[in-house]
């Protein structure tokens, strides 16, 4: 009975997405809405033993130097888990051999996730485009990059039906899981909606180069004197992102099958009328800050730490906590436009972007250049997404430890393995036959009324 009962508490835990687990010290419950999860084994891992894990420790060390002050506003009992498992990470440097994947393994649970219904996540890639530009408007360059407006009002501070400083345009409602202040979009600022205000960081060639440094969302400019200008995303204008690439194939402009990010640009490129409209579908417009640097660094993410090239994935931030490790099976398109490529690799939450939503939707950074914008554009993959669950938040673990309440003396607490009758067997005595009994004698007839 103790075995039954521990087997399906067990079950329940691994079934129970929004109620299990429980963080001890916090009380709140992990809640993955619309997803499915499942533990697995290390050993049923393609590729985990083959990964380089003391690069893959690095990097998560690196998501560890933000932890302690950032703000836990998404899953705060897996942040809180992170954050003790970084403690016991930087207390076990140096590694020995090895034990950059000992630890993972000590540490965290493997568990296979994706959206309700579905076996299997989806991947794009992402890079930091260098693009020439001006500190100045010049013929060449037309295009401004903006940093943020004063009067766009960041979420939550305004109710419905506000208006915005020196524009009458309402607050809106929800999109997606954000509360979002709709603002000037990309067609009224591309027209001009912020001429005059003096938000210019630089100049680019075209509304094309804009758009991809927004995609991507951040930048190196190289400047007419040939100084480096490192931007990085600040905010956006609260319109929900719409895929150009969507937009092509719904138009028969481009198949599916062959949209890439070069693709696209060179096709605005050559028809800049109808790329006009087809850009302007994506109202969303994003504002940069400029960051201090150096020219070999690599982008900050969200997280707020130097991304690393192919260790590093934007996820839904609604979602995952920054930190979390994910390890990625897919075959991509590295080499080539065809899937060849096996690529196993652990991977960590460090930053975020619109267009990335779900629990098995990841962007993995490639890097800055035109390498990695050509391998960054190739990849719109399906993958395998398993994440690791701090030990201490582990569903199978969280209720093997549930004690079981004590036996209650029942009808059965008496018998024995040596006392309990065999129903099968053939020497079992009848139960004595019970004495007849007479059937209980008929109702009198009804007396006849008499007559008057």
């Amino acid at each position: 009975m103790a075995a039954r009962c521990r087997a399906f508490l067990i079950l329940v835990a691994c079934l129970g997405l929004a109620g299990l687990p429980r963080a001890a010290h916090s009380g709140e419950p992990i809640k993955f809405p619309d997803t499915q999860y499942e533990p697995v084994a290390w050993g049923e891992l393609d590729g985990w033993a083959s990964d380089d894990h003391a690069t893959a420790f690095a990097a998560f060390l690196e998501s560890c130097k933000a932890l302690n002050g950032q703000q836990r506003r998404d899953q705060p009992v897996i942040a809180d888990a992170l954050k003790s498992v970084c403690a016991r990470a930087v207390g076990a440097v140096p590694l020995e051999e090895d034990g950059a994947r000992k630890f993972f393994e000590d540490n965290f649970r493997p568990l296979r996730i994706s959206k309700l219904g579905d076996t299997d996540g989806f991947l794009t890639g992402y890079y930091e485009p260098i693009i020439d530009g001006s500190r100045v408007p010049t013929g060449e360059f037309t295009a401004p990059l903006y940093r943020r407006p004063p009067n766009l009002v960041v979420s939550g501070r305004r109710k419905l039906g506000d208006t915005f400083p020196n524009k009458g345009v309402k607050v809106g409602r929800r999109f997606g899981r954000r509360k979002i202040l709709p603002y000037y979009d990309r067609g009224e600022i591309e027209d001009g909606a912020l001429d005059g205000w003096h938000l210019e960081i630089c100049w680019l060639r075209s509304p094309v180069d804009v758009l991809f440094a927004q995609i991507q969302g951040s930048a190196r400019v190289r400047l007419e004197d040939g100084a480096i200008l490192r931007v990085n995303y600040d905010s956006h204008n609260g319109w929900p992102y719409t895929p150009v690439g969507r937009v092509l194939v719904e138009r028969k402009i481009m198949p599916k099958d062959e949209v890439t990010m070069q693709r696209i640009r060179d096709w605005m490129e050559a028809d800049p009328r109808d790329a006009k409209d087809v850009r302007r579908q994506n109202k969303s417009y994003v504002f940069f800050r400029i960051t201090d640097l150096a020219t070999e660094d690599e982008a900050i993410g969200a997280q707020g730490v130097p991304l690393v090239p192919g260790r590093s994935i934007a996820v839904d931030r609604a979602l995952h906590a920054y930190g979390t490790p994910f390890f990625i099976a897919a075959d991509l398109p590295i080499a080539n436009e065809k899937a060849g490529t096996k690529f196993r690799r652990l991977m960590f939450a460090q930053d975020t972007g619109s267009a990335i939503v779900g629990p098995a939707r990841a962007d993995i950074y490639f890097g800055a250049g035109d390498e990695a914008a050509r391998i960054a554009g190739r990849i719109r993959n399906s993958a395998q997404f398993v994440m690791l669950l701090p030990r201490e938040l582990d569903p199978v673990a969280a209720a093997a430890d549930i004690p079981l309440p004590p036996e209650r003396p029942g009808f059965f607490t008496h018998l024995t393995a040596g006392t309990m009758i065999d129903p099968t067997a053939e020497d079992v005595p009848l139960p004595e036959a019970r004495p007849a009994v007479a059937p209980p004698a008929p109702p009198p007839p009804p007396r006849a009324k008499p007559k008057r």
